[in-house]
């Protein structure tokens, strides 16, 4: 057996395998890595401005964050909706679904902050699980620990729900700013590929540093603040 029929079956039996993992994978990490390259420069820093005003000064506007996030969400559930029912890309059910959860937000306004920080509480511990050298099919398991547990936090203590969501909120604007901007314009494409794909804990860790400073900076600044009507 020559070299070359050695390399190509080792050339084989490797993407055999990355077939393998990726059909296996549960996080859309490829799908995710998609929209972060698609910024560009403009949208990368209206995203990392935004994202730093959600960090450390979202308890202020969490309301209009709250409804946002759910006009989003039911754009996304329509559109989905549309597609199986119909059919085609038509965003017309989509439409409807966004705007009818954006108007209920506001009366709601306390539920929808408890729901959004038991998804935050989700997305928290299954990123621990995604950094950890754990089965990714069982993820679920990871997310349904944190959706219990940030949904508990957040119907005991309001305010360390609008905290929660709008950190995590704010941090994965400035994650996904900071890495469209290294691939696109810092000559590290190369480095922030490693970071998304290679190692699997880096993820995690960007998202929860810069919450972290997010959650003490909220909490410091909403008990200096007389009168905070939640």
């Amino acid at each position: 057996m020559d070299v070359i029929t050695i390399l190509a079956q080792t050339v084989e039996a490797t993407q055999r395998q990355q077939a393998e993992e990726a059909a296996g994978a549960i996080v859309p990490i490829n799908l995710i890595w998609e929209h972060i390259i698609s910024l560009n420069l403009v949208e990368a820093l209206a995203f990392m401005s935004f994202g730093a005003v959600c960090l450390f000064y979202g308890w202020r506007i969490f309301k209009i964050l709250v409804t946002i996030s759910f006009g989003l969400i039911g754009l996304l559930a329509g559109m989905q909706l549309n597609k199986l029912l119909i059919g085609g890309n038509a965003i017309w059910l989509g439409v409807i679904f966004m705007v009818a959860l954006a108007f209920l937000s506001v009366p709601l306004m306390r539920w929808a902050v408890c729901v959004l920080g038991a998804l935050a509480g989700g997305v928290l511990t299954s990123g621990v699980w995604y950094a950890s050298p754990l089965a990714e099919q069982y993820i679920w398991a990871g997310a349904l620990v944190g959706i219990v547990a940030g949904g508990m936090i957040s119907f005991i203590i309001f305010k360390y729900a609008v905290i929660l969501f709008t950190s995590l909120a704010g941090s994965s604007l400035i994650v996904m700013a900071i890495l469209a901007i290294m691939y696109k314009h810092l000559d590290a494409a190369e480095q922030a590929e490693q970071l998304v794909f290679t190692y699997k804990w880096s993820m995690p860790v960007m998202l929860v540093i810069p919450m972290a400073v997010g959650i003490f900076l909220q909490n410091k600044f909403i008990k200096g603040t007389k009168n905070w009507n939640i």
